[in-house]
């Protein structure tokens, strides 16, 4: 089975990237959503703002949120380290599997973040539109998490047991 998925490597390394065979396109996807979340419109044309209930706690829990992703991001990245990271959900060549850190509370912590990032944001500026704008980059990140978790499991013989043992994208719930 090793063998079989290095020379898949080899021949999806040999592809050009425009083929996504690694990924390519779900990065630029999430890319182009979270630029939607960002930069994207608020809330339809001529229907106004919606404003919050407390609007003195938005911007604090959109902060809040912002900066809890922002660091479950950076502390994702950090635990991957050189040898693993990479934007693709295909993973490198000499990768090896990272189960502690916040890999111990969720699977994707890095996609977790980007969430907690995007609904901060949607809190911050509250629009209707972001938060659906929100929710689709949720979903997105789930579909792309299942397909780099196929590639994850054909790599590394422990993945199986520590999908059954850690949950994906929120601690103790999915």
């Amino acid at each position: 089975m090793a063998a079989d998925m290095r020379e898949t490597t080899r021949a999806m390394s040999r592809a050009p990237w425009w083929k996504g065979t690694r990924g390519e396109w779900y990065v630029v996807a999430q890319v182009a959503l979270m630029a939607l979340v960002l930069f994207g419109p608020r809330t339809w044309p001529g229907a106004g703002l919606v404003s919050f209930p407390y609007p003195r706690a938005s911007p604090v829990a959109g902060l809040v949120l912002i900066i809890a992703g922002a660091l479950l991001m950076l502390t994702g990245g950090l635990w991957l380290g050189r040898r693993n990271i990479t934007p693709l959900p295909y993973p490198r060549d000499k990768a090896r599997m990272v189960d502690c850190g916040p890999y111990r509370l969720v699977r994707h912590p890095m996609y977790t973040g980007g969430i907690l990032i995007a609904f901060g944001w949607t809190i911050w500026v509250w629009g209707p539109l972001t938060l659906l704008s929100s929710f689709v980059v949720a979903v997105f990140v789930d579909i792309k998490s299942r397909r780099e978790e196929r590639w994850l499991r054909a790599k590394f013989p422990g993945y199986a047991a520590y999908q059954r043992r850690v949950r994906k994208l929120i601690p103790f719930v999915y």
